[in-house]
Order: structure tokens, then sequence, then C-alpha cells
């Protein structure tokens, strides 16, 4: 099906471009609904059957979707059991491409749920449910921007992609990064899933480590014959706090992001309490700020913790690398997507629309990690609190699902224009 034309009166291309998305309004409200109700919990990252849904409709609304099954290998390799992601392309003319990313996959609903987290019930002016806002919402904006654009007729300049994805939560790597390290891709921007009422341009990076701490069990009665794995992990322990105490002067320039940090959010290990504790396994998150290098943070932790192991005697201790998401940075060109995006936002809204970085990390630094200038805006509220993202009664607000719509629309027309 095609979408229905936009009539050619004398007004300004935005503003036919604002009639049309208001005019299928209860069609993005159907569409957000009907991707709701088909669960994609994350883990255990069974998610095929929603991209299936999602081919379906986008198919439904006249686009060509490409499905790219995601290797069974490389999906197990990052703990899931099934993604494909997809890809729908429309080439308006020469110009710059222009990549709308969103990720199906969503956290498990947990506890506390007062309506069906898969039910997508209306209530009050709010749709609740499960990936409602983060980011199922911005499968539906980005779907009715490009219809409408589509439905314009007038001469473009460039290629819109919508890049659907299914491995947010657990880190981006079969998804954004797949597609570009198998040349499926190569787009000069990116926007990713985020928030109505402000526009991202960086974000923090996350290292996580694993430290194995090996000693030498023994009786408790006799301590002296066996090397403390405990003792040697507190002090391990002590000296990364120390680290950390003296990240407060190490402050971000980017406005939302504050100073670096550091936390052990894990500790196991000992045999009985009559025993001299012989293995201590320790988790570390390090999260970096975007001026940071994430290859050279790692490497230097690594580096202190091996290094303080080596002062107590007898102690093996062996540092793993479990995960590496290097911090979204500002790059050059950056600033015209974001400022067309500001720019509409703050005139729809009706109130200034920040730029500013969070102090998450998303998918969206694959993009930037490859060099393409890339920023977060989406279907939102103004937090994620406020969202109930990752927490019971996930909502959307309808008005915001329209308003991302329309600022999402608007920009892309500036950019396809050259008014961006």
């Amino acid at each position: 099906m095609e979408p229905n034309p936009i009539e050619k009166s004398p007004g300004l291309g935005s503003e036919r471009l604002l009639d049309y998305i208001r005019l299928h309004r209860d069609d993005q409200v159907r569409m957000l609904a009907e991707l709701v109700k088909v669960p994609s919990d994350n883990p255990p990252g069974d998610c095929a059957a929603h991209a299936d849904r999602a081919a379906q409709l986008y198919e439904g609304l006249g686009f060509t979707v490409e499905r790219h099954k995601v290797p069974d290998a490389l999906v197990a390799s990052v703990g899931m059991i099934s993604a494909t992601n997809l890809i729908v392309r429309h080439r308006f003319g020469p110009g710059p491409t222009i990549a709308l990313n969103a990720h199906g996959d969503v956290v498990a609903p947990g506890e506390g749920w007062t309506v069906d987290p898969y039910g997508a019930e209306i209530k009050d002016g709010w749709m609740y449910g499960r990936g409602v806002a983060t980011s199922k919402s911005d499968f539906v904006t980005y779907a009715y921007a490009l219809l409408a654009l589509r439905a314009l007729g007038e001469k473009l300049s460039g290629t819109i992609e919508i890049h659907l994805t299914y491995d947010e939560e657990v880190g981006g790597d079969i998804g954004p990064l797949h597609l570009l390290q198998q040349g499926l891709t190569k787009p000069d921007y990116a926007i990713c899933a985020g928030l109505s009422y402000g526009v991202v341009t960086a974000h923090n990076g996350c290292l996580h480590l694993d430290i194995d701490v090996r000693g030498k069990s023994a009786h408790a009665a006799r301590p002296e014959t066996g090397i403390d794995a405990l003792e040697a992990a507190t002090h391990i322990l002590s000296r990364l706090y120390s680290l950390r105490s003296g990240f407060s002067e190490q402050r971000s320039s980017v406005e939302g992001i504050t100073t670096p940090s550091l936390v052990v959010g894990l500790i196991s290990g000992g045999i009985n309490t009559n025993v001299v504790p012989d293995k201590i396994v320790m988790r570390v998150d390090r999260r970096m700020i975007p001026e940071e290098n994430g290859p050279e943070v790692a490497r230097d932790l690594i580096a202190f913790i091996e290094a303080t192991a080596r002062e107590i005697p007898g102690v093996e201790c062996h540092v793993r690398q479990l995960m590496l998401a290097n911090p979204l940075k500002p790059l050059v060109g950056q600033e015209r997507l974001a400022g067309a995006l500001q720019r509409h936002a703050s005139e729809l809204a009706g109130e200034a629309v920040p730029t500013h970085g969070v102090p998450l990390y998303t998918d969206a630094r694959h993009y930037s990690n490859a060099g393409i200038p890339t920023v977060l805006y989406g279907a939102g509220p103004r937090t994620m609190l406020e969202a109930n993202a990752h927490r019971a009664d996930e909502k959307l607000k309808i008005d915001d699902l329209v308003l991302a719509t329309n600022v999402v629309t608007l920009a892309l027309y500036d950019m396809l224009t050259g008014n961006a």
C-alpha cells in the first residue's frame, strides 16, 4: 500500500508534512500497540518473532523490508536466542544517507505491573506496555516520518534508511555494529532512539572487568599455612576505591555528564566459615566520560589491578575484560542534525529543548565509532524515570509520540533540502 499523497496546496512543505502526520495520528497509535503486544524480552533474547511482526507492519505501509537474520553462533555469543535485523531504504536522490535506528528488544517486565505489560492499554492519553517508550515507539516515529516525506512529492536530496535491531540490551554488537561491519550500511548521519524533550549528543562509555584473585586454602586453625584470597581482594578493593576518589577532579565539559565512576558490583568466593578462602571473584563497572578513550582506560585499569595484586606475595590475579563500550562523542557534522532536531522540537514543544549528554551508554556509539555524526532523539517524556523505563508500568504519552514524529520529519526535511 502506497502512502496517501499529500494534497499539493500552496502551503509550505513543512506545514503539509505536519498535516499528514496529524491525519495519521490514530494509525501511529495502532501500529505501536501491535508492536507492544509481541514480547521481545532480552534476556532471554528470542526476538525473531518481533522482527517478523515489525516487518509485516512496515510492508503493510508500502515499504520494502530487508530481513538480515543474524547467524546463530553470533546470536549465542551475546547470550541471545534469535535476532533478525531489518533495514528499510528510500532514496529520494543524490545526497546524504541518514540512518534512523531503534531497538525492538526490551528488558523483561518484572513485578509490580498494574496492567498487562503486553496489552498496550491506553489510559488518560498514555499507552502502557513494555517497550512502549524505549524504543518500540521509535519504530512508529521513523516509519511515519518516512511516509510523510515520501507522500510530500517534492524533489529531495538524499536517502533515508531505517535500521530496526534487537540487541541494545546486550550491547548492540549483533545489531548496529554487525550491520556496519558487514557493509550493509554506510550512512553519513544517524539518529538513534531517544526522548522528545532533549537531543543527546554524547554519552558515557562503560568497561566491565572480571577480577579473579587466587590464594591457597588452609584450615582456619592454621591460617598462616594458606594464602588468603579475600585479604588480597580487600587490598585491591581499597586501592580501587582510592583511585575512584580522584575521579571527582576529572569533570566532563558535556552538559548532563559529570565525572567518571567506578563500582564493584559483585563479589563472590570462599569455601566455608572455617577455611581460608582460596578464590575471590569481583566484577567492576567503570564508566567513562566522553573525553576518555575506552581502550586506554581498560589498559590502565587492568595494569593497575594486576600491579596491586603483586604487592601481596603468593597471590595470583587474572583480570578479564568482559565488555568495553566506548563513549558517544560529538563529531564534526553532528551540529547540523542536532540543530535541526533542537530547533523544531523547541518550536513544537513550546519550550527550549536542549542538547545534552547522558551518563548511561547506548548502541548509538557504534555509529559514532564508525565516524558517523550521531544523535539520540525519539518519542518519550523528559526522563526515563517519567516513562517508567525498565520498571513496572512503562508508559508513553500519545502526544509525545506525535511530537517526536513531527520533529524527526521536519528535521529530515531540512537535511534533505539543504536547510539544516
